[in-house]
């Protein structure tokens, strides 16, 4: 009886994270170039065994993991947005480190640096501060990530990849900084840059309200399931004890 009302709790503690990561999405539904987060569960089976000799099988608190969906393109005009195509991101240079992002709002400092929204240096392929010429007009950049003033070559959006399964952190600009470190990526063939645009969440917001009702509704049932669970061992104690 007992190992019931642990798996419930463990069951709790595992809908309680999975809410926390509705709650984040739903919050970022509108930001730009936000990856959803997903949490995998997975089976624990206790290594104690009850007078039966049967398993006890718990649920994990649960392993967090991007959503690796690409979310719309959005057409803006302005030639300092930008998209990436394909599974790729930009770089970004901050305080914290190197940072991956799919949030392409890129402005130009009076000194000629490419940064993002928030001030951070934007990368090239070779790591390097991307630095333009503000008297030479608006850059022209192509789906290769190359950036052309006034018909010149003068630098390129550096695109670059990791194994964001080894490990990662959120930052700011929708970033993350990966355990994995950070390879630019050599072979444009199924990746690029949009120039104009810029991409949305993928967060879905229909599937996340559907989830967010499922996750209280299992919630509740294990909650009254603790509650019947505690009643019955209360009961059972009242009659073993003599208790009338």
């Amino acid at each position: 009886m007992q190992s019931g009302l642990y798996v419930s709790l463990s069951s709790q503690m595992a809908l309680e994270k999975r809410l926390n990561t509705i709650a984040d999405n739903m919050a970022n539904v509108n930001t730009t170039g936000f990856r959803a987060t997903e949490v995998k569960f997975d089976e624990m089976v206790a290594a104690t065994k009850n007078k039966l000799n049967t398993k006890v099988a718990f649920v994990s608190q649960g392993n967090d993991y991007l959503n690796e969906q690409n979310g719309e393109l959005q057409h803006t005009g302005n030639m300092l947005d930008f998209a990436v195509k394909g599974d790729a991101w930009f770089a970004l240079d901050t305080p914290a480190g190197r940072v991956l992002t799919r949030d392409g709002r890129f402005t130009l400092k009076e000194t000629g640096e490419l940064v993002s929204i928030r001030g951070y240096p934007v990368l090239d392929a070779g790591g390097a501060p991307i630095q333009l010429d503000t008297k030479a007009g608006e850059p022209a950049v192509g789906a290769d990530g190359v950036i052309y003033q006034s018909g010149r070559q003068v630098g390129s959006l550096g695109l670059f990849e990791a194994d964001i399964s080894k490990g990662y952190l959120r930052y700011e600009n929708s970033g993350i900084m990966t355990t994995d470190q950070p390879r630019a990526v050599v072979d444009h063939f199924n990746v690029g840059v949009e120039q104009g645009y810029l991409e949305n969440s993928n967060v879905n917001a229909m599937r996340e309200i559907t989830q967010l009702i499922e996750v209280n509704r299992a919630f509740e049932s294990i909650s009254s399931l603790m509650r019947d669970s505690e009643d019955s061992f209360k009961q059972a104690v009242q009659t073993l004890g003599g208790s009338r």
